[in-house]
């Protein structure tokens, strides 16, 4: 039970970490730090699923984390990088990007406990998750990373603010958002999914602020299908298609 927490913990250092550094205006290694402790703070419940070490303690100390790296160290991070240009307005876009952060999770771990949905109806997230959310905001820092001529000036982080508010609203939206948690590879595509992932991660230490950039903009666009999906399959469900039916 003891490695489990302690991958939390040590999420939760880079998360802090990451704020630290943003501070002292070496914002490529705060956005790594705040990164890192998004992927460690994802891997921990896995972990302690897998060791068969779960146990009250550690979701709680999970929970605590969450708000931490995907709420208030990327509002932090991309504060001290941008927001504060725009003043007041700034701050408020800071400030509710972590509270709509809070109220997603809050959201999750209530419905996560809900057995009364659809079994459909778990296969997609009731607004971004989280995880996303703290990926998401930090897109202007991304754009400045890539060198186009783009810097940290007031118009830019009234736009950044603006965006900021965007993503805190996907977060409490009541949007479906696929989760993929039901996608199950057949044997014949194994190889071919895992060089996919394999390419995806190289990617991402080649080219970084690339990378994330499509993959914000791959996953912005990817939102109206998902809602399309959903759609179509409450319909599909409520009119009892049968599913020879389904075309």
């Amino acid at each position: 039970m003891v490695l489990p927490n302690l991958v939390t913990v040590l999420a939760i250092c880079a998360g802090l970490s990451g704020i630290r550094f943003a501070f002292e205006n070496r914002f490529e290694i705060a956005v790594v730090m705040v990164l890192l402790a998004a992927f460690l703070d994802g891997i921990d419940g896995r972990l302690a699923r897998m060791l068969k070490a779960t146990s009250k303690f550690g979701a709680q100390m999970d929970s605590l984390a969450d708000i931490v790296n995907f709420g208030v160290a990327p509002a932090l991070v991309l504060y001290a990088f941008l927001l504060d240009r725009a003043g007041s307005p700034g701050w408020i876009a800071a400030l509710l990007f972590t509270i709509a952060c809070g109220m997603r999770l809050a959201r999750f771990n209530v419905l996560a406990d809900d057995t009364d949905q659809p079994a459909w109806q778990t296969e997609y997230f009731v607004g971004v998750p989280a995880p996303a959310g703290a990926v998401l905001v930090m897109l202007p820092l991304y754009l400045y990373f890539l060198r186009l001529g783009l810097e940290p000036t007031r118009p830019a982080a009234f736009v950044a603010t603006g965006f900021t508010v965007l993503i805190a609203f996907l977060l409490v939206s009541r949007l479906p958002v696929y989760s993929g948690k039901s996608v199950k590879v057949p044997g014949d595509r194994v190889l071919p999914v895992i060089l996919g992932v394999v390419l995806y991660i190289l990617l991402l230490m080649a080219y970084p602020w690339y990378t994330l950039t499509a993959s914000v903009a791959g996953y912005l666009l990817f939102l109206p299908f998902s809602v399309r999906a959903y759609s179509k399959r409450a319909r599909l469900e409520g009119e009892k298609v049968p599913p020879s039916d389904i075309g």
